[in-house]
């Protein structure tokens, strides 16, 4: 796939260069096997994230239309939101955030540390919800009455996960075939799929660029059976976008995610310590930690399909750690 396909997209250029590719050396040898990790947990705006990739894309989107607005959703520790609210007050925009606790809790820690403390920071209006049980339609919702108040709302679905937001993973897939070249053979990729955009994206770049390389995506909130049509729905529309084919069958680990989205599990918080305590990077308890334990987990089991270098693409969340004291 030529590096100009995605130039018929605008975009902004938020990420300034690529994310490091990097070797985990003390990692590998605790797990007796080659561990690489893309560390898109440092692209530059507010603590890093994955969703950064995706908002190049979309908030291009949104200034081309003329939005004085970002409206999106999430969880009240959503890394999407927090990632969204930054960027609109980069570009100089307002930003509404519709917001549910998944959980429950009254915990004060998840309640207004972490993310949530970082949407204030960034003067991002807060609406809460009993549940995003529709979030497309309550978003549309919600740009309605932003818009009879005068703005021109842009609303960015849940995870940026469009198929205009998951022309940043293929993107990223174009960064890591660049930095493997001469390097390192990959065997497989391993990455959280959750709002699917950013598993989709690298499965449509990978098929072009590494048709050799297994793509495994680890389930945050849902089972194979609920998160395959989501990832393969978006998987086809980027490639109907880019008039490109893409065949490759979506891989997903399901065993790793319980007792639900956001909370925590033994195996995923043992990943968070474990990484942190070998090679000082941090994980997080919603999504790369659960990710990370199947990798873990993956090795054990010889889930893989072969004894080559693994490629683990940490798609950020490290504010969430402060929001889950003392449970992780």
């Amino acid at each position: 796939m030529p590096l100009h396909s995605l130039t018929q997209f605008p975009r902004l250029e938020l990420l300034g260069a690529p994310t490091p590719l990097e070797f985990l050396p003390r990692f590998s040898d605790f797990l007796g096997r080659e561990i690489y990790i893309k560390r898109d947990d440092v692209t530059p705006v507010a603590m890093g994230g994955n969703k950064l990739r995706k908002l190049e894309f979309l908030a291009a989107a949104a200034l081309q239309e003329g939005a004085d607005t970002l409206i999106t959703a999430g969880a009240i520790q959503s890394n999407h939101v927090r990632q969204t609210a930054a960027v609109a007050a980069k570009l100089g925009l307002h930003c509404v955030a519709l917001l549910e606790n998944p959980l429950g809790t009254v915990a004060e820690n998840y309640l207004s540390n972490g993310n949530r403390l970082l949407l204030d920071l960034f003067n991002a209006q807060v609406e809460m919800c009993a549940a995003l049980s529709d979030p497309q339609a309550q978003l549309t919702d919600l740009a309605t009455r932003v818009e009879a108040q005068g703005f021109r709302p842009y609303v960015i679905p849940v995870g940026g996960s469009s198929p205009l937001g998951a022309m940043g993973y293929v993107e990223s897939a174009q960064e890591i075939a660049r930095q493997c070249e001469g390097a390192v053979s990959l065997s497989s990729v391993v990455v959280a799929s959750g709002s699917a955009g950013t598993h989709a994206g690298l499965a449509v770049g990978l098929e072009q660029l590494m048709p050799d390389v297994e793509l495994i995506g680890v389930t945050v909130s849902r089972t194979v059976e609920e998160q395959l049509p989501k990832v393969v729905q978006l998987q086809q529309a980027v490639a109907r976008e880019l008039a490109l084919n893409a065949s490759a069958e979506i891989r997903l680990w399901d065993d790793y995610f319980a007792p639900g989205y956001g909370v925590p599990n033994e195996a995923g918080t043992e990943a968070v310590r474990l990484l942190a305590r070998l090679e000082g990077i941090l994980l997080d308890p919603v999504y790369t930690g659960k990710a990370m334990a199947g990798l873990i987990d993956g090795i054990s089991r010889k889930r893989f399909r072969d004894e080559g270098p693994i490629l683990f693409v940490h798609t950020g969340g490290a504010p969430a750690l402060f929001a889950y004291h003392p449970h992780v």
